[in-house]
């Protein structure tokens, strides 16, 4: 671990995840594309669960939770969250009990997105599933449900949505040293690193690692969530308390929060073309697949960086993949095309 981020050595984490990921070329991408050379870092490729960027977020909350003796997890996302779906697999593999409250958050509809998807695995990894309207507060029905299973005398430990607290991204502080390391073994220098941003723990620890070990690095997170500011402001609480929990000297400089907006489109979890195009480039150029949720408008922006001049032919981008497969199947009359 690079001097800077030493203090990670002495946080509790619990090993969940295939690790390191690879890291990539996208070299027929790059060429479409007429731009940097492109890399992809695979955290699609974390194992846990089909994997996903929060297995890495759950190797430092499963670890506190342990830590405070809960016998049950208590988490909470949309129907369609890749976080529940790798909390619950996480849960079963460390033989705690899991209750997931989910909300209906996303107007869209079928049978697929109620019941198939991420729904379909959280139910197989034997969580417990509470069905909530869109309009639910999800912090007040998470504590509800703990009161309740307190009374029963079972002790839980609350993870808020997409694993976004100081602990959880400190998964991802320690995934920029990762990713770091890798880069400089292939001899790669990274101009920037892009990925989807929307709970902000992963971008708010990436954001703090590189600031960290090396500051030229750009991390440049994509809103999907369409509320900009609410998360690029929640990126910047979250970067200042991994950097306050990595004793990391002064304060975290604000100014490296970047945050693009513009491919959310009407709502997060909405379809958007320049998604779904996203996905059938990167299908068919590379083999990759991307989901519409995160990834997909994630590598929409990414694209339309690169055509606005963003970065220059002699710059390296890693694209982070976050993950999300399971969500491409409810979303099939989306994709087609």
């Amino acid at each position: 671990m690079p001097a800077p981020l030493g203090a990670l050595e002495n946080i509790p984490r619990h090993a969940l995840a295939h690790l390191p990921t690879p890291l990539e070329p996208l070299a027929r991408l790059g060429a479409a594309l007429g731009g940097p050379r492109l890399l992809v870092k695979r955290d699609d490729c974390t194992g846990l669960g089909l994997g996903g960027n929060k297995t890495r977020k759950l190797e430092f909350l499963m670890a506190e939770a342990l830590a405070r003796g809960a016998d049950t997890v208590i988490s909470t996302g949309g129907v369609q969250s890749n976080h529940v779906r790798q909390t619950a697999a996480a849960a079963a593999k460390l033989g705690l009990a899991c209750e997931l409250v989910l909300t209906r958050v996303v107007p869209w509809g079928g049978l697929d997105y109620e019941l198939g998807g991420n729904i379909q695995l959280d139910r197989l990894f034997g969580a417990k599933v509470h069905l909530h309207d869109g309009d639910t507060d999800r912090v007040a029905a998470m504590e509800a449900l703990a009161e309740s299973l307190r009374r029963d005398g079972r002790t839980p430990y609350l993870i808020p949505t997409g694993g976004s607290n100081a602990t959880g991204a400190l998964g991802y502080a320690a995934a920029a040293a990762e990713l770091s390391a890798q880069a400089a073994a292939q001899g790669e220098k990274i101009a920037a690193v892009v990925q989807a941003s929307s709970s902000g723990g992963t971008q708010a620890g990436l954001t703090a690692g590189f600031a960290a070990i090396d500051p030229a690095v750009r991390v440049i997170g994509i809103d999907v969530d369409a509320h900009p500011e609410a998360v690029a402001g929640d990126v910047r609480r979250l970067a200042g308390e991994v950097w306050e929990r990595l004793a990391l000297p002064g304060a975290f400089p604000e100014e490296k929060v970047t945050l693009q907006q513009g491919y959310a489109g009407e709502a997060y979890g909405l379809p958007t073309e320049a998604m779904a195009e996203a996905v059938r480039r990167c299908a068919r150029l590379e083999g990759l697949l991307l989901d519409p949720v995160y990834s997909g408008k994630a590598m929409a922006g990414l694209i339309g960086l690169i055509d606005a001049g963003a970065f220059s032919a002699d710059d390296t981008v890693v694209f982070l993949h976050t993950g999300g497969m399971p969500a491409l199947f409810p979303y099939r009359e989306a994709l087609e095309g």
